[in-house]
């Protein structure tokens, strides 16, 4: 077992055409995971990731803030407390649309990183 504070994991800024887009990386096969990686994003107001397509589905639990998720086609609003679910294959992207940081968790399988 173990823990630790989240800021323990340092910050880093996601690439372009992320826009405002950070990632700390909490729990990875060097944790000693064997399955799952566990990330923690900050998004910028106005901020997004890009979108894009993989594989493998995501679940995102959202922390703080308000955003959109874009599907496909589809666009949903959320805050704060919202579970989200993209699966695998889906076209995705994630806006912050609020006037604070956006916050959210996100768990994907370790091979996919």
């Amino acid at each position: 077992m173990k823990t630790y504070p989240n800021e323990a994991i340092e910050e880093e800024e996601v690439p372009a055409p992320a826009d405002g887009v950070k990632v700390r990386w909490l729990i990875t096969e060097e944790t000693g995971a064997p399955n799952f990686a566990m990330r923690q994003f900050t998004v910028t107001p106005g901020g997004s990731t890009p979108q894009h397509t993989h594989p493998w589905e995501h679940e995102a639990y959202i922390l703080e803030g308000s955003g959109t998720i874009q599907g496909g086609e589809e666009v949903e609003e959320f805050e704060a407390g919202a579970v989200v679910y993209v699966p695998p294959d889906e076209p995705h992207q994630f806006k912050n649309t609020g006037d604070g940081e956006l916050k959210f968790l996100c768990m994907i399988p370790h091979q996919k990183k």
